[in-house]
């Protein structure tokens, strides 16, 4: 089975004086039994590449160069020192208007620089209370994840829209269901499927973490607000190594 994973996403947060929070997590946890993954704004990423933790971009464009005044391409994400990149965030695909077919090329964007691509999906509230929720992730599934998508490159993470910095958390059984579809899904449609992380996000916490994490196909989890402070991510990076 593959290392499980807690990825942060730091979101528009942080200036150089936070890389403290990051030296004191790397102090606590320099021998972790998981993968660590920080995702830090662009202007902190080759800052932070000599950490022991993987460093990676919150978004990248799906072209190499060109005019696109304020974008990063995948490579120069790579040529930063990341490992990874995040794409189809809901907060992407809310603010900027990205769709499935844009999150799949900027994915791709990733594979050609090298970049492990965590492909983000989810429902919003209303889905959710229409009773949609697994046929969006199917039409999210179908149109964001490439059909070059393989273990090695991609990690898929569920956040649900309506739990992201809500403070809702979905009950263990809503996520186990949608883990478990998008686990079938992942199945059949790659040779290794059964292989890919799925991480879980959405109002993750230390208190909440250890039982998020003993849901059947959770992989790990995809944090934001928690992950800006050594003492409220640590508890959830010490949950994952004991699930």
């Amino acid at each position: 089975m593959p290392r499980k994973l807690a990825a942060g996403n730091w979101k528009m947060n942080g200036l150089r004086a936070s890389l403290a929070e990051l030296k004191t997590l790397e102090e606590r946890h320099d021998d972790a039994s998981v993968d660590i993954l920080i995702c830090p704004p662009a202007t902190l990423i080759s800052a932070c590449k000599d950490m022991l933790f993987d460093i990676g971009g919150q978004d990248c464009h799906s072209a190499t160069s060109g005019a696109h005044t304020g974008d990063l391409s995948a490579q120069m994400l790579a040529d930063a020192g990341a490992s990874h990149v995040l794409t189809g965030h809901s907060e992407r695909r809310t603010d900027h208007g990205e769709d499935n077919a844009t999150v799949a090329a900027k994915s791709r964007a990733a594979y050609a620089a090298d970049l492990m691509a965590v492909i983000c999906i989810g429902e919003t509230l209303e889905e959710r209370e229409s009773g949609s929720t697994l046929s969006v992730i199917d039409t999210q599934l179908a149109g964001s994840v490439p059909d070059a998508a393989t273990a090695q490159n991609t990690v898929i993470a569920y956040e649900p829209v309506w739990a992201i910095g809500t403070g809702k958390v979905p009950t263990l059984d809503q996520i186990g269901e949608v883990h478990a579809h998008i686990r079938a899904r992942l199945t059949d449609r790659f040779t290794d499927g059964a292989e890919m992380r799925i991480l879980y996000g959405g109002s993750v916490k230390g208190s909440n973490a250890a039982d998020i994490f003993g849901v059947p196909h959770v992989d790990g989890a995809l944090v934001g607000g928690a992950s800006l402070k050594a003492d409220d991510f640590s508890p959830i990076i010490t949950a994952l190594e004991k699930a």
